[in-house]
């Protein structure tokens, strides 16, 4: 009983913490304060009280309207404090009290905003991904496994680099953007050496795979511009949580 209303109280954290984050998801492109002024109407500039900014439940009582102008609420923000929510409550309730998941929440309320506004503005931006690199190999260095950490940090952005200098030589345009190659460095240092080359590997599949249902489902073609950060950061996730159990999967079939 005591472990369902600590993940209860988990969730209620995540959402809580996911509406700041909507806060910084705004804001940050802007080039505005993520303190003053405080939360308001982005149509009509009303000041928002505390009944406003109740997570997921005041996007549903207002039915994603403003209560001043009845101008339209974003879906982000709900699904925002929704997935924090959720997040918060699962590592919990499998992790429970543990470095791991001091870490992973830590990392999950850092790649939560880059993940949405890369994917709304194409910029991934420094103030996230530069002091996430110090936060990464900090981790590495608490968990004892610094050089590890400054390995996978290397390896990560060292890759993503590479791919940006080749395709600047050679195609003389940007293979991706400079903030990726940021938080590459930044997920390189959470996730260690072997963890950074399959979490690499996975991004590019999984934004290959998108990539052509884009261009198939859409007839876009091979220049269209799609953000790299949230391939990045799925691939990086599913090696943090499940990376070890999917490679020796791997190896097992192929080594059997």
């Amino acid at each position: 009983m005591l472990k369902i209303l600590l993940t209860f109280w988990f969730f209620l954290l995540g959402s809580a913490v996911g509406s700041f984050l909507n806060v910084v998801i705004y804001r940050l492109p802007r080039r505005e304060s993520i303190i003053f002024p405080p939360s308001h109407c982005p149509s009509c500039g009303h000041k928002l009280s505390a009944k406003d900014l109740i997570p997921i439940l005041s996007y549903i009582l207002l039915k994603g309207r403003c209560r001043y102008c009845g101008a339209r609420i974003s879906w982000r923000y709900p699904v925002v404090e929704f997935i924090t929510g959720i997040s918060y409550a699962i590592l919990f309730w499998i992790y429970g009290f543990s470095l791991f998941t001091f870490k992973s929440l830590i990392l999950i309320s850092m790649l939560i905003p880059i993940f949405f506004i890369d994917l709304e503005n194409m910029l991934i931006p420094d103030v996230i991904s530069i002091p996430g690199i110090v936060v990464g190999l900090l981790f590495s260095f608490w968990e004892g496994n610094l050089v590890q950490g400054v390995l996978g940090s290397l390896i990560f952005g060292g890759i993503l680099l590479l791919i940006y200098v080749v395709a600047l030589l050679i195609l003389k345009e940007e293979g991706m953007g400079q903030g990726d190659i940021k938080l590459g460095f930044m997920l390189g240092g959470f996730l260690g050496l072997k963890l950074s080359l399959f979490a690499i590997f996975l991004s590019y599949l999984i934004g290959g795979i998108f990539s052509i249902l884009v261009i198939v489902l859409r007839s876009k073609n091979l220049k269209t511009a799609i953000p790299f950060g949230p391939f990045l950061i799925t691939g990086a996730l599913i090696s943090l949580f499940w990376g070890e159990v999917l490679i020796k999967l791997y190896l097992s079939l192929v080594f059997r």
